[in-house]
């Protein structure tokens, strides 16, 4: 065994002694953990068995393709949530405790280190802090919630046992995998969330499974992990549309890698926490519907979710949801311009709304630019009276405009019986009802940045240096632009944290 590992006291399978885990203040001499054998396989075994044995080879072109996209819109949303309120409070908060093993680097804070948690913790909620990270269906954040993790256990480890790139794009896929996996074991969580905040449960799930990859933690060991995990999960959508919102994803990255690293110490917890077990909820307890299945183990090729489905990427920085009635409100604005030959409000005598039924989203009149990204009212208001939907749109100034009030206060809502609350079914549509009683209708079913309609890569580098541009020089934003497209040739995946 390394020495590294002897010294820190970490058991691990002698398969994965080729990645020590060196860090004195957070492992301690623990009894050796050791592997058991199920007389039969549960789903939690097969998790964990899927999250020790997938290997590089597994990753198919497209699915290497869509989640560098992934990483990189992360990495530059993350950079521009670095300049936000909710994040320099987490960060004052972070940099008062104690963290003598500061090694793990934050967004857009050049020299700055933290200790690997609490800059996973950090980046995670600069990752939400505007809502502009890529959303999945079932519905859930899966990027945010699992990269920072793995950009600060990257720079944790020792130098002779930094993974590679490769490394790094198994481990995020793993996360992204696990979390859609859980995900399709509830027919309740294909629709817009109600009682919990996603991200905040599968999150953290996918947190410690790509933790544990880049970890090389045993299959027990993973299984642990995921328990451990469960045991730190979620979060009431009550506080969506509030600075607490942006906390779910950092907690979810952050307590996935403390689940990790506790398993790592040997911390034990539930085998059967990913079964459904009548009497005895385990990660049931997220969903009544639970219905889990088996995760087959990868032999010659693996087919991961993401090959199968993309993710959307957000245009602007608001609910997903708004994406929708946006388009929809930026096609009736052309209609009244073609019609009048101008776009003016006074023509308007009504505005009505479309949309599926969600209460959290359904926003009349928002007071913060929190309660303004999760309000269709606002961003269709914001469309029709500029044309587009920006970062700018969310700033004190826009939102207690004169203009946009009284057009919010023509706003009225239907929610028809065929537009559900659902990312993959649900559509947009504006209709403006004028003073002459004329009516023109605006609709939108797939929105621009759509897993069906995706960005360009044109569209995506464009976001990209838009974003790490408020905090980077243009020669920083190229560099990582190259990173992230040659990743798994990458010798040391720590090289791109320290970029940031």
């Amino acid at each position: 065994m390394g020495a590294g590992v002897a010294q820190w006291g970490l058991r691990v399978n002698p398969l994965a002694q080729s990645r020590n885990l060196a860090d004195p203040c957070l492992f301690l001499p623990i009894p050796t953990v050791l592997e058991r054998t199920a007389s039969e396989e549960t789903v939690t075994s097969s998790f964990a068995s899927f999250i020790h044995g997938v290997r590089p080879e597994h990753l198919s072109e497209v699915v290497r393709h869509r989640s560098k996209r992934m990483i990189l819109d992360s990495v530059g949303v993350g950079l521009v949530g670095s300049t936000t309120h909710v994040f320099n409070i987490a960060l004052r908060y972070c940099q008062q405790l104690y963290a003598s093993n500061a090694v793990s680097s934050v967004y857009g804070r050049k020299g700055l280190k933290l200790s690997p948690t609490l800059a996973a913790f950090t980046n995670g909620i600069a990752a939400h802090s505007m809502d502009f990270d890529d959303t999945w269906h079932p519905a859930t954040h899966p990027s945010g919630a699992v990269l920072p993790a793995l950009l600060a256990a990257s720079q944790m480890l020792p130098p002779s046992s930094k993974p590679n790139g490769l490394d790094f794009l198994l481990a995020f896929n793993v996360g992204i995998e696990v979390q859609g996996r859980l995900m399709r074991f509830s027919t309740e969580a294909h629709n817009i969330p109600k009682r919990f905040h996603p991200p905040s449960v599968v999150g953290t799930m996918g947190s410690a499974a790509a933790t544990a990859k880049l970890l090389s933690l045993n299959v027990t060991q993973c299984a642990h992990a995921l328990a451990i995990a469960a045991s730190l999960a979620g979060a009431p959508m009550a506080n969506a549309a509030t600075q607490a919102k942006p906390l779910h994803i950092g907690n979810a990255t952050r307590l996935g890698l403390e689940a990790a690293l506790l398993a790592a110490r040997g911390m034990e917890a539930s085998p059967l926490i990913l079964d459904d077990i009548p009497g005895c909820a385990g990660f049931s307890a997220f969903y009544g519907d639970y219905r889990p299945k088996p995760l087959p183990l990868p032999a010659s090729s693996h087919e991961f979710l993401l090959e199968k489905q993309d993710v959307a990427f957000k245009r602007f920085p608001a609910h997903l949801g708004m994406h929708w009635i946006v388009d929809a409100a930026a096609s009736v604005r052309n209609l009244l311009i073609n019609y009048s030959g101008s776009f003016s409000p006074s023509l308007i005598h009504a505005i009505l709304l479309r949309i599926p039924v969600s209460k959290y989203i359904n926003r009349p009149f928002p007071e913060s630019e929190h309660q303004a990204r999760h309000s269709f009212q606002f961003n269709a208001c914001t469309a029709l009276l500029d044309g587009e939907v920006d970062l700018n749109s969310f700033t004190d100034g826009c939102i207690h405009r004169r203009e946009l009030t009284e057009l919010l206060a023509k706003v009225l809502v239907e929610h028809p019986k065929d537009n559900i609350a659902n990312f993959d079914k649900m559509y947009g549509e504006v209709a403006l009802v004028l003073e002459n009683g004329d009516v023109l209708t605006g609709r939108c079913d797939t929105f621009y940045g759509h897993w069906r309609k995706p960005l360009s890569r044109e569209s995506l580098l464009k976001k990209f240096r838009s974003n790490a541009s408020h905090v980077l020089p243009e020669d920083k934003v190229n560099s990582i632009i190259t990173t992230v497209e040659n990743l798994e040739n990458l010798p040391d995946s720590s090289q791109l944290a320290s970029s940031l």
